[in-house]
């Protein structure tokens, strides 16, 4: 069966840096779908970090680290609350839509690391990344691939950039559109998810070719690990 005609979920995190291995979960979504693309279940988290936002990244989420702090759960319960939902999810056989997923997905295992949980392994899922797959289905293209830029490009509606729900809705949105246009990857998630291991891979090797060809760039490395960066 396509993905396209069962249930799904959406996923996004917003965080305090960009670096998978330090950043911290600041708010995170997690909303189950139903086939139609109608929501039947949406789980929001706020987060506590433990640590200070920087300035840049309480631009970005409009989250501070004094409201973190006075409004926040701690850290520790929002990743299990958070790892849980997605494993059930998996378990379920839901696959889980995440945009740039190799971001979200790696931050997601450090922080189980960072507080022992599972070892920072979820359940074996399948996660569906519009990024990469826009990448494959659209390999040239002019201007960049951030999440506003497509959704604008495809028609999708998307009011509250950065805030984690209305981020996880314009992914789904936006692969959908997609599907539409690109049939071939409305196959059924499992296969999908195979081949995003491989596009990922093959993506990152060539950015890699292309910035090892300028002068001082030659000993560059693009990680195209996917999902999980550990």
């Amino acid at each position: 069966m396509s993905w396209i005609d069962a249930p799904r979920a959406t996923f996004d995190l917003e965080t305090t840096g960009v670096d998978v291995t330090t950043a911290r979960i600041v708010t995170a979504s997690l909303l189950l779908l139903n086939p139609d693309g109608s929501v039947q279940r949406a789980g929001e988290w706020l987060a506590n970090p433990g640590i200070e936002i920087p300035e840049g990244a309480a631009s970005v989420h409009g989250i501070t680290t004094e409201y973190a702090r006075s409004h926040g759960q701690p850290a520790q319960q929002v990743i299990w609350e958070v790892a849980g939902a997605i494993g059930s999810l998996f378990l379920d056989g839901i696959p889980v839509i995440a945009f740039n997923a190799a971001y979200d997905f790696s931050v997601l295992h450090h922080e189980m690391l960072r507080y022992n949980i599972a070892h920072g392994e979820l359940p074996a899922g399948h996660i569906l990344d519009p990024y990469v797959i826009h990448k494959h289905v659209i390999p040239r293209k002019r201007g960049n691939r951030k999440l506003e830029t497509l959704t604008t490009e495809h028609g999708v509606v998307l009011e509250n950039a950065h805030t984690s729900k209305a981020d996880a809705l314009a992914a789904e949105r936006l692969l959908v559109k997609l599907a539409e246009r690109f049939p071939k990857i409305a196959t059924d998630a499992a296969a999908l998810h195979t081949h995003q291991v491989q596009w990922s891979l093959d993506q990152a090797r060539d950015f890699q070719d292309w910035l090892r060809a300028k002068p001082g760039k030659e000993n560059e490395v693009i990680d195209g690990r996917w999902p999980i960066r550990r």
